[in-house]
Parts: structure tokens; sequence; C-alpha cells
């Protein structure tokens, strides 16, 4: 099963109900979240998915035919992305793992879904050269009031199919909180959640301790 295999996504529907994937959809309250949850294109083939994304100057994301609009980042958003990726590029410097921003694609091989994530590393020998990726071990989305259902029902379920994947990692971006889901040697995938400045947090799968006070850096935000 394709979590968000409909015409209108998984997540941000009135009174915090959730789409069923096989029913029909909710509609969203404001414009700008109907934009993001529903379907801008339908039954669109990769290859045309990839002709309408050399042509457009939004990127979408696709999910088993249908094409989805990604909304603008905020500057609070691109400054959590560009202080992890930093951090990430600096740390992994002289190694085989390699650091994407949202400009890259990450494939869902077995789901026919391509998604942008926010930051995403991977060190897999297959990736090198091709124009998506297939084989992330660590994730980053930061997550917004329209797209936090969307990166906590959708996603964490669909990411989790990506069997290189050991770290999916949502930070907020409204108030000082990062959730870590890591998956264990039994596949296994637990939750951890940090909401305090001084806390320090471990991305295991590249090696890297980070306190919560570098995600926020130069961003006034108060705890949850």
């Amino acid at each position: 099963m394709v979590i968000g295999e409909t015409t209108c996504r998984l997540g941000l529907v009135p009174d915090g109900k959730v789409a069923n994937p096989k029913g029909n959809c909710f509609i969203t309250v404001k414009d700008v979240t109907t934009m993001y949850t529903q379907a801008q294109f339908l039954n669109l083939s990769v290859d045309e998915y990839f002709k309408l994304e050399l042509e457009s100057f939004t990127r979408h994301e696709y999910i088993a035919g249908q094409v989805y609009p990604i909304l603008g980042e905020t500057q609070v958003e691109k400054m959590i992305t560009e202080n992890i990726f930093t951090r990430l590029r600096t740390h992994l410097y002289g190694t085989n793992f390699r650091t994407f921003s949202s400009n890259m694609k990450v494939k869902l091989e077995p789901l026919d879904i391509f998604y942008y994530p926010e930051i995403f590393v991977t060190s897999n020998y297959q990736d090198i050269g091709k124009p998506f990726k297939t084989h992330p071990c660590l994730i980053v989305e930061v997550i917004s009031s329209i797209t936090e259902r969307i990166d906590r029902n959708e996603k964490i379920f669909n990411y989790q199919q990506i069997d290189s994947l050991q770290e999916y990692i949502l930070v907020s971006q409204s108030h000082i909180q990062v959730d870590i889901y890591r998956k264990d040697n039994q596949n296994n995938w637990f939750l951890e959640v940090f909401k305090s400045p001084l806390d320090s947090i471990e991305f295991s799968s590249v090696d890297l301790t980070i306190l919560i006070s570098e995600i926020y850096e130069d961003i006034e935000l108060n705890p949850n």
C-alpha cells in the first residue's frame, strides 16, 4: 500500500481528520493548504513527471501518478535547513557520505514515489551520478503547520519502506523541538523527542552529535 496515493494527500484536513487513501477526500480550509494537499496533475507517467520538473519553476512530489506542488520555504525553514546542512557537510567532508538539499529527489523504489526531503545523506555507490537517489541513510524534514501531518503520517510510513534508511528527523520551525525516528537492528522504529536548547542529539547513521542550539542558531523560538 502507498500512503498518499489519492487526489488528496493524507493530513491537514478539517477537524484533524485524515483522508482515507481509498475513499473520498476532505476539502482543506485554506487555499494554501488545498494547493499542497490536492493533486495538481493526475495519472502522470514518471517520464511526464520528469518533463514537468524540467519545465516548471515549482518543484513537485510524485506519488504513484499523482503530482503535488511543493510550497516555498519560509525564512526560518531556510535557516534551520542551512544550519543542519552545513554541519553535516563539514562533518562528512572527505568521507563516502554525500549530503543533499531539497533540490535533489529521493525515489522510493517499491512505491513509485519521488520526494524532495529538506536534507538527506547517502553513502551508497548506486546513488553516484544519478539524477535522483534511492539509498538514503538519513532524512531530515523541517515541518510547518501546513506540512506536519503529511510529514508525520504519509511520509513517515512511506520513508520507512526504504531499506537503507536508519533515521528520519523532524524539526519544528514554530517552536524548539526535534523528533528522531530510528531503526534498530530488528528493523523496529522508535521515537526520541528533544525540546531543550541544551540537548545534544546524535545522528548515529553518520556519527554526528549536534546541539539543539546549533540547529536553531540565529533563530528566536520558544520551547514547546
